[in-house]
């Protein structure tokens, strides 16, 4: 299984705001920081934002917050709902053409590992991740002092 790179931007965005508490955000310091694309990280905000798991104030004192505390941010639930396609093989989709389908038994089981993969992240929260780290995450994040000029 390999998660794709908007899901991983999606939890650096989190982890980023997570780290920094109350303190809003930019795309272009997350951008920065991370030193990944700002435009690809606008459609990573714009959908968290949709899904509800970020706020955008727009404006000159504008910028991200989390818009619900990080206890309450499921990794599985986050996982869901960025990643569009947990098909892991063929016949998992509508379009399947694979000729053993009928009589092979690699469908069910990785479908019971995919239900397990999520199963544990759904043990997780976005607090978790930030835990006791969160000092180490906000000097690697260089968020002590002035944040970088937009």
């Amino acid at each position: 299984m390999h998660l794709t790179r908007f899901t991983d931007y999606s939890l650096r965005v989190l982890i980023y705001l997570a780290a920094k508490g109350e303190q809003r955000s930019t795309i272009s310091e997350i951008a920065g920081r991370f030193d990944i694309s700002r435009n690809h990280l606008m459609k990573v905000v714009q959908d968290l934002n949709h899904q509800g798991y970020l706020t955008s104030i727009r404006g000159k004192n504008g910028g991200l917050l989390l818009k619900r505390a990080p206890e309450t941010i499921s990794l599985g639930k986050l996982v869901r709902d960025t990643e569009r396609d947990l098909t892991l093989v063929e016949c998992f989709g509508d379009d399947n053409e694979c000729i053993i389908t009928p009589a092979c038994r690699l469908k069910p089981i990785l479908a019971e590992a995919l239900a397990a993969f999520l199963a544990v992240l759904d043990h997780y929260t976005l607090a978790d991740l930030i835990g006791p780290q969160q000092p180490k995450l906000i000097r690697l994040l260089q968020l002590e002092g002035d944040p970088p000029d937009a």
